[in-house]
């Protein structure tokens, strides 16, 4: 099983020589000739949770100008579960006018980012943060991802409980190293390095990104079958037993690599009890760190290493590091995959209510002051913010006695009507952020999927099936960042303005969908679902998918 004797990779090289993640970032941050970082330091700016970017509409510009590109920082906090306070709300909403284009995004895993910082800002807007309880550690990098979980506060009375496991889970895995602190925080440097110690990532980290999600049924809205390890609470009798342990899923792929490719999540088994679930968890990380792959990135996920050892080896492997068994999977059925729109109320008798915020972009439009709304419920403390992993809001935990200030809130400022005017197509797509700032988009995502829907939702009621559940994704490239392999309807950018289509993956997130047709332009996809939304209609079964029917009647095959 070992990978001792692979050659390593460049990026493994800049890991282990970091100093614990330290580089050379204080050096980089002062030269003030370029808006860039160092080489070097460029990767493991990630560790700290921030991308450097540059304006991509504006590279040909700047170039004939002979201008270095126009480069700015993503950055991405850690907010296991999703939780934020109304006060951290009000920080981030001034942070992000401060420091960055002024967007609030939310992500497809259930946190936000803010984009177009410049160099200068990268400190002033990290210490802004840590005023607030925020950080950006391990948003990024090859190291344990943000902990999602199932968004819905009012799907289950469990669901607080079940929640505090992505905390307890995110708080585990978290690197030691105090590199954070001394760079962006001004805390002094420790002198002796004994106290740093990881046991868990060592001094070379993992092979590549590691992504956990943990799903309360019937809801599957976090995809837990697309991580590196999904939990499934299985609750019985109104009591939570523990979960359902799937490890190996990955959605990124690599346009004409063969070696790469989509894949779910493998069931493992059942664990109970809270020290034995937290020790699974961080033993299928240690058996990644030992023998992910570190020589090619991206063969280097776990789904890689899963398929090169083999599931059951894997699962004899972990259960030796683990010291206990795993036992037989438990029953357990999804039933749900979309999030919940308006006013809910929870067992506990608190309202919720979803906002439609398509495709994560929060900001303030001409029928929509969708921003300056959210600030104003903010203000007056009545309410919780938690993001959903379909890039969606949930004002939360609101008190009867306070519904109708939030409800003249939502309605003073427009969010009511543009959230119940979303038609059902739109309210369950999802793009990746794509164009202009991510380096890694052939074509456009959430610039283009709005539009393109527009002239889909016509498409939909010409065949009477605009109220069909269908969950359509997009991507600017085959990364896999909105989730777009997992969908019914999966579009991802080959090059600018073109797309293959993908059909075939079922509603709640248990298949993966196929490749139909390759570099497709707009009329091409326009036309070609036409002739899918006809012949679903003539074809399908009572209550069947769009996806379950285009493999039963076999129009993919893998």
């Amino acid at each position: 099983m070992s990978n001792s004797t692979q050659k390593l990779s460049v990026v493994e090289r800049i890991k282990t020589n970091s100093d614990a993640l330290r580089g050379s970032l204080k050096e980089s941050l002062t030269d003030d000739i370029t808006g860039s970082l160092r080489e070097d330091d460029q990767s493991l700016i990630k560790f700290h949770g921030l991308y450097q970017q540059d304006d991509r509409d504006r590279r040909e510009e700047r170039s004939e100008k002979k201008l270095e590109w126009l480069y700015s920082y993503m950055i991405r906090l850690r907010l296991p579960a999703g939780l934020m306070t109304a006060e951290q709300w009000m920080g981030m909403h001034h942070i992000a006018g401060e420091h960055s284009t002024g967007v609030i995004k939310i992500t497809t895993r259930q946190t936000v980012q803010l984009h177009g910082i410049l160099k200068p800002h990268i400190r002033p807007t990290i210490k802004a943060f840590d005023t607030l309880q925020l950080d950006s550690i391990a948003a990024c990098g090859d190291v344990n991802r943000n902990v999602i979980c199932s968004a819905d506060p009012s799907a289950s009375p469990l669901h607080a409980e079940i929640a505090e496991y992505a905390t307890w889970i995110s708080e585990m895995a978290l690197p030691k190293t105090r590199a954070y602190y001394e760079i962006w925080l001004d805390e002094k440097q420790i002198l002796n390095k004994e106290e740093e110690k990881d046991p868990l990532y060592q001094d070379r980290y993992l092979p590549r990104k590691f992504k956990i999600a943990i799903a309360i049924p019937p809801d599957n809205d976090v995809d837990v079958f697309g991580n590196d390890v999904g939990l499934i609470a299985v609750v019985e009798n109104g009591e939570f037993l523990g979960f359902n342990i799937a490890a190996g899923g990955g959605l990124s792929t690599t346009h004409g690599n063969p070696a790469t490719y989509a894949r779910l999540g493998s069931m493992l088994g059942f664990v109970s009890g809270k020290e034995n679930i937290l020790k699974a968890v961080y033993e299928i990380i240690t058996i990644q760190r030992d023998f992910g792959n570190r020589s090619d990135r991206k063969l280097a996920r776990l789904k890689y290493t899963i398929d090169r050892i083999g599931v059951e080896p894997f699962r004899t492997e972990l259960e030796k590091r683990c010291g206990f068994k795993l036992e037989p999977a438990r029953p357990y059925s999804f039933t749900r995959r979309g999030d919940h729109f308006g006013w809910e109320q929870n067992h506990a008798g608190k309202w919720n209510y979803t906002v439609f915020t398509e495709n994560g972009v929060v900001k303030d439009e001409e029928k929509c002051a969708m921003k300056t709304g959210l600030y104003a419920i903010a203000e007056t403390g009545k309410s919780k913010f938690r993001f959903t992993c379909n890039q969606k809001l949930v004002l939360c935990d609101i008190d009867t006695d306070d519904k109708a200030t939030i409800e003249r809130l939502l309605e003073n400022f427009g969010i009511d009507k543009h959230t119940e005017a979303a038609t059902l197509i739109r309210r369950n797509a999802i793009a990746c952020v794509a164009f202009p700032t991510c380096p890694l988009a052939l074509a456009e995502a959430q610039r283009y999927l709005p539009g393109l829907i527009s002239k889909i939702e016509p498409l939909l009621q010409k065949h009477g099936i605009e109220n069909e559940e269908i969950y359509l994704r997009m991507t600017g490239c085959p990364n896999g960042c909105g989730r777009s392999y997992i969908s019914e309807i999966g579009l991802i950018g080959t090059s600018y303005g073109k797309y293959n289509l993908h059909l075939g993956g079922d509603r709640y997130g248990e298949r993966l969908n196929i490749k139909y047709r390759e570099n497709l332009e707009e009329p091409a996809i326009l036309e070609t679902l036409d002739d899918l939304f006809g012949k679903y209609v003539r074809g399908r079964k009572r209550g069947e998918g769009i996806g379950d029917f285009v493999i039963r009647k076999k129009l993919v095959t893998a």
